[in-house]
């Protein structure tokens, strides 16, 4: 298997569409990987011209008049940053080999069992020929975090010119995918959201995505998985089409930021130890599909499976926890996502916001309705745009006036879509819900008028920091700020440096408030526990036999969750361990009394 080298063993996950949008400019340079949100071309043209401007690059803008305008201004602002980040990286490098004190500061950034870190330390220790060693050391060893991007695979609204609607690689997804298979960039993408088979389809036009002679691909695919199986199906899948999975990053199915895909009860550590289990069969099942593809295409066939990682994500806080799942799981990496929220060096949040995630309580973080994909999705209470939306609800005035039309994809008043969060839409619904407001209780209007009302504006919620972080001016409707941290902000509590954090990563400092914090097992043991008790007490359809079904099959997956958390901090010795297995033993206690309804 071929094994590429990194030098963090922590990445940053996509969040929101702004708020890594230039997070490769500002930390790639030190090793750490990064994902840019690719669904907004208007954000990544306006970032193309401010940081084209800041670092005196020429700029050309393209306009919606151009022709693929949305294809190209992906692979305009991605080539831009990999012109940066690669800018940069000799820049730094060539500062840490010819400062001590330089070299000294980029070593503490390291993790402790680092290979790199171990070949520096000496390096320095013996001081003799120092520059020309390091130098030589660095350019061998040392490489730049990843620039990669990521796709929701259910952004894929088809687009119209007048009412004629355009071939499927001018939908979103298809298009977003297009620029960054034509960029510059030798990296990964990473589709979530689940499965898109006529996106995967796509995938087989470009190239980049095939191996080549020497087992190398210039551009590698990452799923965001929630489980095993749907790992398999889908690596199987895109292996018939000779499509190499190059990472299968697993994300907690609630105890994450942004959009949450709960799964029918199975928690996070089981899940992991069946990856970790069966990697050898996930490769192999994979592989086997994968030569027989590529040598129906005629196209190179490595001898050997390629890399398979696995990475994870989804509420991990301390460094304990950090070595745990990389040490008991031997995952390749773990995310970090919510805390960087509150490092400015990393990540793009204006001040208000900022100010707002470090005063964040537990109370304050919660599961919404606010997507108008449907899909429940983790906030913060007192956010901009939450004033914003309700002012206009206020003023009979609900829903947003829908200038992106990213999420325009409910298809119930036309083949074009209609964002559920639009006016347009909302005026609709809100006039067929006064038409049955005589025969209603009060409570169950206010409820159903709640469910229309709270949908919010992402496509703009989500991008506007960047613009008021860096001052570019914001035009239409005042949306204000969403932002999607997960449960885990609760527990950082004030704004901290990018070496800060880092040193809390590795164990090295702590920048956790001085408050209870759960372990990140239990914590999702808990939000699943809720999410089951809340299903169940909010049901108010007709109950049908696979209602019940689906909530003993959920009900019986936490058990055997629980069981398996029971062995497993019991054998796993360490000092928490005992109130881990008391918070776990409490909530298995809880899921017992939990009633599912009977026929």
């Amino acid at each position: 298997m071929i094994a590429s080298k990194q030098t963090h063993s922590f990445h940053i996950p996509v969040m929101g569409l702004a708020y890594t949008i230039d997070s490769p400019i500002r930390v790639a340079q030190y090793g750490i990987s990064s994902v840019i949100s690719i669904i907004d071309d208007d954000l990544l043209e306006k970032m193309n011209a401010f940081y084209s401007e800041k670092f005196s690059i020429p700029y050309q803008e393209i306009t919606q008049k151009v022709d693929d305008y949305r294809a190209k201004r992906i692979t305009a602002y991605l080539n831009l940053v990999d012109t940066i980040v690669k800018d940069k990286f000799v820049k730094f490098k060539e500062e840490i080999s010819e400062s001590k004190s330089a070299l000294e500061n980029f070593i503490s950034m390291l993790p402790n069992k680092s290979t790199i870190k171990e070949g520096l330390s000496h390096l320095l220790d013996e001081g003799l020929l120092f520059k020309e060693s390091i130098k030589n050391y660095i350019d061998a060893h040392l490489s730049a975090g990843e620039i990669d991007v990521n796709i929701m695979t259910k952004i894929d609204k088809d687009n119209f010119i007048k009412s004629e609607q355009l071939p499927i690689e001018y939908n979103d997804a298809h298009a977003s995918l297009r620029g960054f298979a034509n960029s510059t960039l030798q990296s990964s993408v990473v589709l979530s959201a689940g499965m898109n088979p006529r996106l995967y389809s796509y995938f087989e036009n470009f190239k980049d995505f095939y191996p080549d002679a020497k087992n190398n691909l210039k551009k590698k695919i990452i799923l965001k998985v929630s489980d095993f199986r749907s790992a398999i199906i889908q690596g199987k899948f895109l292996a018939k089409k000779g499509l190499w999975v190059s990472e299968y990053r697993i994300e907690s199915g609630l105890n994450c930021g942004g959009h949450a895909f709960a799964t029918e009860g199975f928690l996070l550590g089981p899940i992991l130890e069946e990856f970790k289990t069966k990697k050898p069969e996930l490769i192999a099942d994979t592989h086997a599909v994968y030569v027989k593809a590529l040598t129906d295409k005629q196209e190179f066939v490595p001898e050997q499976p390629l890399e398979i990682k696995i990475t994870v994500q989804g509420g991990v806080g301390t460094a304990a926890e950090h070595d745990f799942l990389i040490n008991n799981y031997q995952v390749d990496s773990v995310g970090w996502g919510t805390p960087f929220l509150l490092v400015p060096e990393a990540t793009s949040v204006d001040i208000e916001t900022r100010a707002l995630l470090a005063k964040a309580k537990e109370t304050d973080l919660y599961l919404s309705g606010i997507s108008p994909l449907g899909v429940p999705f983790n906030t913060i209470r007192g956010t901009s745009n939450e004033f914003f939306k309700q002012n206009r609800i206020d003023n009979n005035k609900a829903g947003s006036s829908c200038p992106k039309k990213f999420l325009a994809l409910s298809k119930e008043f036309g083949p074009e879509g209609i964002c559920t969060a639009s006016k347009k839409y909302q005026d609709v619904k809100l006039e067929e819900l006064d038409a049955k407001k005589e025969a209603m209780p009060t409570a169950i209007y206010e409820m159903s008028k709640n469910k229309i009302t709270e949908k919010a504006c992402l496509c703009v919620g989500l991008a506007n920091a960047s613009y008021l972080e860096n001052d570019i001016p914001i035009k239409g409707q005042q949306q204000g700020v969403v932002i999607c941290p997960g449960p885990n902000l609760a527990y950082f509590d004030k704004e901290v440096s990018l070496t800060q954090m880092i040193q809390h990563i590795y164990g090295k400092a702590s920048v956790l408030a001085e408050t209870y914090r759960p372990n990140m097992f239990v914590k999702e043991l808990k939000m699943y526990v809720d999410y089951l008790t809340q299903d169940i007490a909010t049901f108010t359809d007709d109950l049908t036999a696979k209602h019940i079904k689906k909530w003993q099959a959920f009900k019986s997956n936490l058990l055997e969750g629980v069981v398996y958390y029971q062995n497993l901090f019991e054998d796993t010795l360490n000092a928490n361990n005992k109130s881990i297995q008391s918070d776990i033993k409490m909530y298995e206690n809880v899921i017992k009394l939990i009633e599912v309804p009977v026929l």
